[in-house]
């Protein structure tokens, strides 16, 4: 009974999180120039935004919902500035010797240096919240999933919140999923280069989030006008 639910909520969660955006574009920056604990941690984080968000449609929680899509511009204008700070960190953001592997550390074979990522509770947990709250900054994410929802016919859960539960269960699991999948594929790729080649990834990927977050930017300001 529940089975079908679950496996339906699956395919949604890949399918809202496989699509290349700012959190796949951040995920897999963290990764390879951080490690992959910090990658999975923001790969989890955009999960449990993406199961929030199924949580709100599928026991329609309208008065949140409601709440969300009323405040949308001021959340937005705070998601657009976040991306704009994380697209300048990026693309400062000098990548040391201690911060790759020591496979790839070609200049200091013999002596390679202890790695200075602090992969502390604190900074994974650090890591996690901040993605999950940049997620958070599309509210029109929850018409989406009202729409998918309603195009795979699991709308109507009978009030049944077991049902419910069971499909939003599976949204989460399904986002984090993928998220799973792009960081140990990224954390692969990882071994095979080097600090230049990491340098450039930090200030692409900087450029990308940055583009991203002027963007949504401008949309406020064209909405406004």
């Amino acid at each position: 009974m529940y089975l079908p639910y679950f496996s339906k909520g699956l395919i949604i969660g890949l399918s809202i999180a496989a699509p290349v955006g700012p959190i796949g574009v951040l995920c897999i920056q963290r990764t390879l120039t951080e490690g992959t604990a910090l990658g999975l941690a923001s790969g989890l984080g955009a999960a449990l935004a993406d199961g929030l968000y199924g949580a709100i449609a599928g026991f329609g929680l309208t008065f949140v919902s409601g709440f969300l899509l009323s405040h949308q511009s001021l959340i937005r204008l705070l998601g657009g500035i976040f991306l704009c700070y994380l697209g300048l960190r990026a693309f400062f953001k000098r990548t040391n010797f201690g911060d790759v592997p020591p496979l790839i550390n070609a200049s200091h074979p013999a002596k390679p240096e202890p790695t200075k990522i602090d992969k502390s509770d604190r900074a994974l947990f650090s890591t996690l919240i901040s993605t999950f709250f940049l997620t958070l900054t599309n509210p029109l994410t929850i018409v989406f999933f009202t729409g998918v929802f309603a195009g795979l016919g699991v709308v109507d859960t009978g009030r049944n919140y077991t049902l419910a539960l069971a499909l939003v269960l599976g949204v989460f699991m399904g986002s984090a999923l993928w998220w799973v999948i792009l960081t140990f594929g990224t954390s692969i790729l990882r071994d095979k280069l080097h600090l230049q080649k990491l340098q450039w990834i930090n200030r692409v990927s900087g450029l990308i989030m940055l583009g991203f977050g002027i963007i949504a930017l401008s949309s406020l300001i064209g909405a406004i006008k």
